[in-house]
C-alpha cells in the first residue's frame, strides 16, 4: 500500500494497516541532531518520519512559503511573480502583498490597497495592472480598481505540475490553495479593514471578497485539469483560540456562499475538498460539511477533540489534534508520549484521521520532546486501527 493509497482509503473509510501521518518542522537544520537522538543508521530522518502527503504550490504562491530563498525569489521575479526588495527584507508577490524575509512564520507586512501610495514606490514594486488603484484617494476607489493576478499567467502552474508528477502515487499530492479568500482579503486590505468593511460596509467588502472568488475558482478550474489531482485545497484561518474571528451569521453572509462556490469546482468533479484553518471553528463546522468540507486541518486542541469525534466523525477526516503550543515545548517527555497517545486514539479511533501535530514543530521544542513525539506515532499509529 502507497502512502498515497493509504490518505485515500482514510479518506473513503476503508480499512488501513496503519494511520498516515505529516510531521513538519520549522527548522530543518536539526534534521541531523534529531536523527541521531532517534539513533537512525540506515534511514533518513525523512524516511522514518514517513509523511503522507505533500503541499505542491503555485508560482504565484511561492513566496508564501519560500520568501526567505532569496535566489529562488529572484528567479520569479525574473518571470513576473513576483517583486524583491532585499534591503528592506520584503517579497511583494504578484498580488502586491508584501511578506517579510527573514521570519520563521508567515508575515504580511505590507498590505497593498489599505493606503494611498506614491507613484515612486508602486512603479517601482507593484504590477502595473494595480498602479491605478494602488494610487486612489479612498479605499472604496481602490478595491473598485484594483483586479487580481492572472490565474493563468504563463508558466504558474509548470511546478505544481512537476510536483503532481514526480511525487503522485508515493504521496497524496495537494494542489496547495492557502492563503484562501478570507486571508488573501485581509492581506490585500488589513485584518483591522476587513474585520471593520465586514460590518460597516458590507458591499464594499463582498466587492473584494468576489474579486478574490473569481481569481481562486479559475484557479481551481485549471488546477484540476492537471494529472493526478485527487483533493482540492483552500485555506483560510477563521479561529482565533477560543472562537471564531466574527459570528456565525457574518459568516453565513460573507464567507459560506463563496466558499461553496470554489469548493463546488472540486466536488462536481469528484475531489475531496481539504480546509486549513487554524482555532477553534467548531462553530462553523456544520455550515462547512454541509457544503462540502471533507477533512479539516489542523485539528487544534484548543477545540474539544472528544466532541469533535463524537460530533462530527462520521462526516470529517481530522488531520492534527496534538499539542504544539502548551504541551510539546514545555512538558516532560513522559508527558508529550501520554498526550501523543490519547490524542492518537481519541481522533483515530474507527480510522478518520492523519496523524500530525496541530502544527509544524518549532524550533524552541526541546529534542527530548521532539524524539517522544516522533517515537509514539510510530508506536501508536497501527494500535489503534485494530482496536
Amino acid at each position: 500500500m502507497t502512502k498515497e493509497e493509504r490518505v485515500l482509503r482514510i479518506l473513503k473509510r476503508e480499512e488501513v494497516d496503519y494511520l498516515p501521518s505529516m510531521i513538519t518542522f520549522a527548522d530543518r537544520t536539526r534534521d541531523r541532531e534529531i536523527t541521531e537522538a532517534l539513533g537512525l543508521k540506515d534511514k533518513t530522518l525523512d524516511e522514518y518520519l514517513e509523511n503522507h502527503l505533500s503541499f505542491a504550490p503555485l508560482k504565484s504562491d511561492y513566496p508564501l512559503f519560500f520568501r526567505n530563498d532569496i535566489r529562488l525569489m529572484r528567479q520569479l521575479e525574473k518571470e513576473g511573480f513576483c517583486t524583491v526588495d532585499e534591503e528592506n527584507k520584503i517579497v511583494y508577490d504578484s498580488w502586491g502583498m508584501g511578506i517579510r524575509i527573514g521570519s520563521d512564520g508567515f508575515f504580511v507586512c505590507f498590505n497593498p490597497l489599505a493606503q494611498k501610495n506614491s507613484r515612486a514606490f508602486v512603479e517601482k514594486y507593484m504590477p502595473p495592472r494595480i498602479h491605478d488603484a494602488m494610487m486612489a484617494d479612498t479605499l472604496a476607489e481602490r478595491i473598485r480598481k484594483w483586479t487580481p493576478p492572472d490565474p493563468v499567467q504563463p508558466g504558474n502552474y509548470d511546478w505544481m505540475q512537476r510536483d503532481l508528477e514526480s511525487m503522485s502515487g508515493e504521496h497524496l499530492v495537494i494542489p496547495c490553495g492557502s492563503f484562501g479568500i478570507y486571508e488573501r482579503s485581509y492581506g490585500m486590505i488589513s485584518i483591522p479593514e476587513l474585520l471593520a468593511g465586514m460590518a460597516s460596509t458590507p458591499s464594499l467588502i463582498e466587492e473584494l471578497l468576489d474579486k478574490i472568488t473569481d481569481y481562486k475558482v479559475a484557479a481551481a478550474k485549471h488546477a484540476i485539469t492537471l494529472d493526478n489531482v485527487k483533493v482540492g485545497h483552500m485555506g483560510d484561518d477563521l479561529g482565533t483560540q477560543t472562537g471564531p474571528f466574527f459570528s456565525l451569521p457574518m459568516f453565513r453572509k460573507m464567507l459560506k456562499p463563496r466558499f461553496a462556490r470554489l469548493w463546488d469546482v472540486f466536488k462536481s468533479n469528484g475531489k475531496y475538498v481539504i480546509m486549513h484553518s487554524c482555532g477553534n471553528v467548531t462553530t462553523f463546522l456544520p455550515d462547512l460539511i454541509e457544503i462540502g468540507l471533507d477533512v479539516l486541518e489542523p485539528v487544534q486542541p484548543v477545540m474539544d477533540l472528544k466532541y469533535l469525534k463524537k460530533t462530527f466523525g462520521r462526516d470529517l477526516v481530522f488531520w492534527g489534534g496534538i499539542d504544539t503550543q502548551e504541551l510539546l515545548p514545555y512538558a516532560a517527555p513522559e508527558e508529550v508520549k501520554r498526550m501523543a497517545s490519547e490524542t492518537i486514539h481519541t481522533l483515530g479511533k474507527g480510522g478518520g484521521y492523519i496523524i500530525a501535530p496541530a502544527q509544524e514543530v518549532m524550533k524552541d521544542v526541546p529534542l527530548k520532546n521532539v524524539v517522544a513525539l516522533l517515537e509514539t506515532i510510530i508506536e501508536e499509529r497501527s494500535k489503534v486501527v485494530h482496536m
